[in-house]
């Protein structure tokens, strides 16, 4: 099996050389010689080895990425840009599928830094639990995705990087859209535990109704799932708030979901019952993924900057990992919406602002 001496040797080069590749310290690297040290790692098929290069830096290679259940569509298509934006920067991803529950996120960060990993994205989780904190103690460098920004109690200053989209322009936008297109009767579906971003939402979609004196039209309608918040059956959940949407009196003829899954399963329910989407009830969604497009009618969605949320969460992690006494941020982004065939009036795919 070949070594890195046989790696400098094969490319004609010190040993040094082939080690600062290993480490990513190649900014002062000629191309060349850079190209001719992964050619010939690759020539002699060398593994470098990662536990002694994990005992000699104290750290591995890897993030960690803990999400509360990757059958939420949004957090699955999350995880693919996350992967993505590692493996640009030669890390590799260890996933934690939590569920919300406290125990499973204390074992994934014991875990975490029982291995080296320096590095974590907590997604969608309530961050004033004490796990959290505890694991910053240690030296774990966090950064959290759709929440808000909480302190450390130990010296009231933020103790990890905060990224979210504007959840509260994302409801404003969506409900101004049903609006401009002639709804009146307004209601919010989502599930009934409420996480900071879904109370966001909300609180978006009401300064909407307001602004144009719809307020007392406007109502939110919502369901309870079977486990925690319902992060592994929205679609399903969507599907039996239909029954609640025909219920209603009077009935509301466009509805914001909390997010696409669950907008796609209520579009299913309500075409169920014979009702005809956008002609009888308009639906928007909050989130783009994938499916949106494909479903009948294709569903109208706002959509987060995902990639570019991604990459400053990627830069940040690094960054602190780099220099833990850099200062942590909060850093929103705005949303924008796509017009698909959803909501009445709407005959084109385009962006909005």
């Amino acid at each position: 099996m070949a070594n890195i001496r046989d790696v400098a040797h094969h490319a004609e080069v010190s040993v040094s050389s082939v080690s600062n590749v290993l480490n990513n310290r190649t900014d002062q690297m000629r191309p060349e010689t850079l190209a001719r040290i992964r050619q010939s790692m690759i020539a002699l098929n060398y593994q470098p080895n990662r536990i002694a290069q994990q005992l000699k830096t104290g750290q591995t290679r890897m993030i960690g990425l803990l999400v509360p259940s990757i059958v939420n569509p949004s957090f699955a298509v999350l995880t693919r840009e996350v992967d993505r934006a590692a493996k640009a920067n030669q890390y590799r991803v260890l996933l934690g599928n939590t569920y919300r529950q406290e125990d499973e996120e204390r074992a994934f960060l014991e875990d975490m830094l029982a291995h080296g990993v320096k590095g974590v994205i907590v997604v969608a989780t309530a961050m004033d639990r004490p796990h959290f904190a505890e694991a910053v103690r240690q030296g774990m460098v966090m950064v959290n995705y759709d929440s808000l920004m909480s302190c450390d109690t130990s010296d009231s200053k933020p103790s990890y990087d905060s990224v979210s989209m504007d959840n509260v322009e994302a409801g404003r936008l969506a409900t101004e859209h049903l609006i401009q297109r002639g709804c009146r009767q307004l209601a919010f579906v989502t599930e009934s535990s409420l996480t900071n971003s879904r109370s966001q939402k909300i609180e978006g979609f009401f300064i909407a109704a307001k602004a144009h004196g719809l307020e007392k039209s406007a109502r939110v309608i919502e369901g309870t799932a079977e486990f925690a918040y319902g992060d592994a059956e929205m679609t399903e959940l969507g599907r039996a708030l239909a029954a609640k949407i025909l219920q209603a009196s009077p009935m509301p003829d466009g509805v914001v979901a909390i997010n696409d899954a669950l907008g796609i399963g209520l579009m299913a329910g309500l075409r169920d019952a014979r009702i005809r989407i956008p002609e009888d009830i308009s639906v928007i969604g909050i989130d783009n993924i994938p499916l949106a497009d494909l479903v009948q009618p294709p569903l109208s969605s706002v959509i987060p900057p995902l990639t570019e949320m991604v990459n400053k969460m990627m830069e940040r992690l690094l960054m602190r990992i780099e220099n833990p006494e850099l200062a942590s941020g909060e850093f929103l982004f705005t949303p924008t919406l796509i017009s698909r065939h959803s909501v009445i009036g709407d005959n084109n795919s385009h962006n909005l602002k």
